[in-house]
């Protein structure tokens, strides 16, 4: 299937599409050994793309998984005390991928796997501020809680922050957060007085859980790919 250029280098791990744009411009990627430009499209099964003369096959892409994780499964591709990891849930996509960032055992939600190192660093690293959105299920005053977790929380001598907390019902939160420390939501919700019950993650940048069940998994399409290399 014919794609755009810079999709197809950013499904490949080449670059991110608007760095893709920029090489498209400078001249260094080319289409049956003809200039490409903006605009260009290519079918990898049918095409040769070059990219400063290295060529760029369908064979080189990188692999994308999202996960719908289940409670009660680690997030790591191997555990010492025996106990269920993702790993085994996307043995089938025929890659050795890795997790990027983490649920712990308890949560569940959207879960990205990927070969893609360049990627991994761009999604884990603060500096980056990739939004993540939960929805958490609590126990305990609501209405008291809500102005402790809009502002900055002090836990462990680390300063947590949400960017967002919203009350979407009389027990359920939406909060969305980008510094991603280790289990962020629930130690601002326990120092708020909550106490979590569920915690679902639906969302990361601008790639949803949608509708896929527990235990699920799929391959992201080029439009996400891209989203999260912009």
């Amino acid at each position: 299937m014919e794609e755009r250029l810079q999709k197809l280098l950013s499904a490949a791990g080449v670059c991110s599409r608007r760095r893709a744009e920029a090489y498209i411009q400078a001249g260094r990627v080319t289409v049956n050994g003809k200039t490409a430009r903006l605009g260009d499209k290519a079918d990898l099964a049918r095409d040769r793309v070059e990219v400063d003369g290295a060529s760029l096959s369908a064979g080189e892409q990188r692999t994308y998984i999202m996960l719908n994780k289940p409670r009660g499964y680690v997030t790591t591709l191997s555990d010492e005390k025996g106990r269920r990891t993702v790993a085994g849930l996307v043995a089938a996509c025929s890659a050795r991928v890795w997790p990027v960032g983490r649920l712990d055992m308890d949560s569940e939600g959207l879960l990205l796997l990927t070969d893609d190192g360049a990627l991994t660093q761009r999604l884990t690293h603060p500096s980056h501020e990739v939004e993540k959105e939960y929805q958490v299920w609590v126990r305990g005053d609501v209405d008291r809680a809500l102005p402790i977790l809009s502002a900055p929380v002090v836990d462990g001598g680390e300063t947590l922050t949400a960017d967002r907390v919203e009350r979407t019902g009389e027990n359920t939160l939406t909060v969305v957060i980008h510094q991603g420390k280790n289990r962020q939501v629930r130690r601002m919700c326990a120092a708020a007085g909550l106490k979590v019950e569920r915690l679902r993650r639906v969302r990361e940048g601008k790639v949803l859980l949608g509708g896929l069940r527990p235990g699920e998994w799929r391959r992201l399409t080029l439009e996400e790919i891209a989203f999260l290399q912009d």
